[in-house]
């Protein structure tokens, strides 16, 4: 019997026009040669298109997001944007960024410096793409093998289905891996810090909220069930506020990206609800902090009408927290969608700090 053809994956290379589009050009057939040897369970094939995408002065999200349409019109699985923006890390220049969820990464011609340019391009292009496939450029067989296996992952399998909501789930069940790495690359737990707006509401509103009686009222006769349905609607409104005005629901343009829009699609479901936990739980801390010192209990007592113990205080900073969170997502809404995918979605180096370019040797 016939062994059945490995999987294809299709990398992408969007050049600005002029010397990155010629090297982008020249590129292709060496860096699918070197993507096969690194991994030969599927089949690479290299495109490249001149396009300058965006306008200088651009930031990375503003890169990562017109790369990331250009990958979906084109239905490649990974892309790979050379531009001559510069990059900065800590005000540090840096060769690339990586967006494993966005299955896309930057690499800047500036820092690459003037010597040996086409093969650090392509030494970092190969990290880039298994920054994007993994977790960094492999360390070991081990790591190596994580690869191979997210990229047979990624890779288009003709036989899928067509069926939404059964091929969405076969998509999480059989991508989980991918998708946790995705999601971790993300760092969830750190959005509300990055959107100053909603911090800001969620904030202002905990704080109405724990100096109003009618509030300490509310939490001792709400009971754990309302208390609950409360803090689930709390959660549920201030995600879909993120991602609804933001708009970072991707639609699948052809069946090819169909399981790279799932993927990143639960991606993103999972880093804002995540990061709108976490900012929950903070807030549930801060509430109850504020709540066992603010809350002088003979006022407390006479506005529950029973003596209030450290359940009632734990009630309290409950409904305070699913309060602040509604705040949170009122917030939100203010954001400008750029700030919101800017805090949904981290843009890590994927290759070392750039370092000056050597100098050439006298003649």
């Amino acid at each position: 019997m016939a062994q059945a053809a490995p999987p294809v994956v299709v990398v992408g290379l969007v050049a600005a026009p002029g010397a990155a589009a010629a090297l982008a050009a020249g590129l292709c057939d060496e860096l699918a040669t070197e993507l096969t040897a690194q991994h030969p369970e599927v089949t690479w094939r290299v495109r490249s298109v001149e396009d300058g995408l965006v306008r200088p002065p651009a930031d990375d999200a503003e890169l990562v997001a017109a790369t990331r349409a250009r990958l979906l019109r084109e239905d490649w699985d990974l892309a790979v944007c050379l531009t001559d923006v510069p990059l900065e890390r800590a005000r540090r220049p840096v060769v690339g960024h990586a967006s494993p969820v966005h299955q896309v990464a930057i690499l800047s011609l500036p820092a690459l410096g003037a010597v040996n340019r086409r093969r650090r391009a392509l030494q970092t292009t190969v990290g880039l793409v298994q920054a994007l496939a993994g977790d960094g450029e492999p360390d070991d067989a081990e790591d190596r093998a994580l690869i191979g296996r997210r990229l047979r992952q990624l890779a288009v399998d003709p036989a899928e289905s067509t069926e939404g909501v059964r091929f969405t789930a076969r998509v999480l069940t059989g991508n989980l891996s991918m998708l946790v790495g995705m999601v971790r690359a993300n760092r969830p737990w750190r959005l509300a810090i990055r959107l100053s707006r909603a911090l800001t509401a969620a904030i202002a509103a905990g704080v109405f909220a724990l100096i109003t009686p009618d509030i300490w009222r509310l939490a001792d006769v709400f009971g754990s069930v309302r208390l609950s349905v409360v803090a689930v609607g709390s959660v549920v409104a201030t995600a879909v506020t993120l991602v609804v005005g933001a708009e970072l629901w991707e639609r699948a343009r052809s069946r090819r990206v169909r399981k790279q829009v799932a993927l990143f699609n639960l991606a993103t479901a999972a880093t804002v609800v995540i990061g709108v936990l976490s900012l929950y739980a903070a807030l549930f801390v801060l509430a109850l902090l504020g709540a066992l010192l603010l809350v002088i209990d003979p006022l407390f007592t006479e506005a529950l009408g029973h003596p209030a113990g450290l359940t009632d205080h734990l009630e309290l900073a409950w409904l305070i927290s699913s309060l602040a969170t509604v705040g949170g997502a009122l917030g939100a809404g203010l954001e400008t969608d750029e700030a919101v995918r800017e805090a949904a979605y981290t843009y890590r180096p994927g290759g070392a700090d750039a370092e000056p370019a050597e100098a050439p040797a006298a003649g």
